[in-house]
């Protein structure tokens, strides 16, 4: 009965997404004039001038680009007991991240923005249901790994991580499907809490599984250590893994040879500023922009970020494969915000976007500017068709080696390590030259020579994780940086 009821409910959510996605710069107008009339009188409504903003043109004179810094002061006036601040009235709850420089940051996260956070999650599994034909997953039991869902008050808001905020939020007819328990969802102690989650599904029939790639592989080695099975078998019925964060392809078939076989995918786009998109198709490229969720979003190009008045543009001057600084105006009361996440587009009819890493996330250590996407990339052509299985990498720049020119140094975590590690090396580094004409140049020009593989010991990367408090959750290893402060720290093969 479950499945015959969600497919019906399933078909009716997805016609509404086909309106406003057929029709997608009306869309973000109609946001964009909401989010300025329901903030004109707020605190940084009548700072900027809000009731002066008639179009984009007038926004963006208006409004400069922020990040959590320069939000920070209209952050402290809420946290002071002040209402009408970002959006009308105050937060009602504020989801606590982990901040670079300024320590814990606050997102708020409004009435209006809540419901976004929800339905943007429940729309995505109701369109793979409604494209696919298949509901059996709402049969069985679904694990959801996830923050702590306790909740603190800071300031007289309540206040937690977003994944445990949403956990309240779970409609009660997926409560009896729902794992793990709440005490066991509650354990601070990653090791400890998947451990405990172990122990609550390893009897149960799981059909979905969800969760950033690198803590659910370690669930699900803990599961075949202690069932001596690999998880497919374990769980005969598992047929979904819907993931967000990081991109799963560096770890598509170690995670395949762990269940035995392959599952469908579903990837998410959430963070604690909003939910910006979902895999709407099992077999097109990039995640569909939610573009009616209470979020206007705003695009600069990379490329040109830190220059001194980059340009900003709307979805609709927007082109595909450029590399995109997101920037948001939300229902929560973030105005041209910075979350420091890159995407590029893949379509615009309709718009999907992929992750391509972060503005912070770079190595231009020499003038490369390589990203994320091309180091993920480039890793993922070197092991396809071979037996070579990575469990994690990041990659920092080598600039005084003890000889020979500077390198790009790239540390690996192997669970089956090539015969040959030039080779391997070398293969990544063409494959790098291709995506990267300033890399390439580099390399041509003998300023770089090929990287240079460094293997980290087993749970090496999880070690480094634990020792800065971070082991689990929805932290995650920064896939390259600009300096050597992680990889100063990982223990070597």
């Amino acid at each position: 009965m479950k499945s015959y009821f969600a497919k019906i409910y399933a078909k009716r959510i997805v016609k509404r997404m086909e309106r406003w996605s057929k029709n997608p710069i009306q869309t973000q107008e109609k946001v964009f004039k909401h989010l300025i009339t329901e903030a004109k009188n707020t605190a940084f409504g009548i700072d900027h001038k809000f009731s002066e903003i008639k179009n984009y043109e007038d926004y963006k004179r208006n409004v400069p680009i922020r990040d959590y810094e320069a939000l920070k002061p209209y952050v402290e006036q809420i946290l002071e007991g002040k209402e009408g601040v970002l959006w009308k009235g105050k937060p009602i709850y504020f989801a606590k991240t982990s901040g670079t420089t300024s320590g814990a940051k606050y997102i708020p996260i409004t009435k209006e923005s809540m419901p976004y956070h929800i339905n943007a999650a429940k729309t995505a599994l109701l369109n793979y249901i409604h494209k696919t034909g298949d509901a059996s997953f709402v049969k069985g039991k679904m694990i959801f790994l996830q923050g702590s869902p306790i909740i603190d008050t800071y300031k007289n808001i309540k206040t937690g991580r977003l994944s445990g905020i949403v956990a309240h939020f779970v409609p009660k007819y997926l409560q009896k499907n729902r794992m793990p328990s709440w005490e066991a969802n509650c354990i601070e102690d990653w090791e400890t809490k998947v451990t405990a989650i172990v122990s609550e599904t390893i009897d149960k029939d799981m059909t979905l599984i969800s969760g950033i790639p690198s803590w659910v592989q370690m669930y699900f080695e803990k599961l075949i250590e202690k069932s001596g099975k690999k998880v497919g078998d374990l769980f005969p019925n598992f047929n979904l893994f819907v993931y967000g964060g990081v991109n799963y392809e560096p770890y598509r078939q170690k995670m395949e040879n762990l269940i035995g076989r392959k599952v469908n995918t579903i990837e998410l786009f959430p963070a604690s500023e909003g939910f910006f998109a979902f895999q709407d198709e099992q077999n097109e490229k990039g995640m569909l922009l939610l573009l009616d969720g209470g979020i206007f979003y705003e695009f600069i190009p990379a490329d040109a970020f830190f220059e001194k008045n980059p340009t900003r543009i709307a979805l609709k001057d927007v082109k595909i494969g450029v590399n995109y600084v997101l920037i948001l105006s939300t229902n929560a009361g973030l105005w041209a915000y910075n979350i420091g996440d890159t995407v590029q587009f893949t379509s615009i009819k309709p718009y999907r976007v992929i992750v391509s890493g972060r503005i912070k996330h770079f190595i231009s250590a020499f003038g490369e500017h390589v990203i994320a996407k091309e180091v993920e990339t480039a890793l993922q052509v070197a092991v396809k068709g071979t037996d070579i299985r990575i469990n994690e990498f990041t990659v920092a720049p080598q600039i005084t080696p003890q000889k020979g020119l500077p390198y790009h140094e790239w540390f690996i975590e192997f669970e089956n390590e090539p015969k040959d590690l030039k080779a391997f090396a070398k293969q990544i580094d063409e494959e790098l030259v291709n995506q990267n004409s300033y890399y390439k140049d580099l390399i041509d020009g003998k300023i770089l020579q090929t990287l240079v593989i460094t293997k980290v010991v087993q749970n090496g990367f999880q070690n480094y994780m634990k020792s800065i408090g971070k082991l689990g959750g929805q932290n995650k290893i920064p896939r390259l940086s600009d300096n050597r402060k992680i990889v100063d720290k990982l223990a070597l093969a």
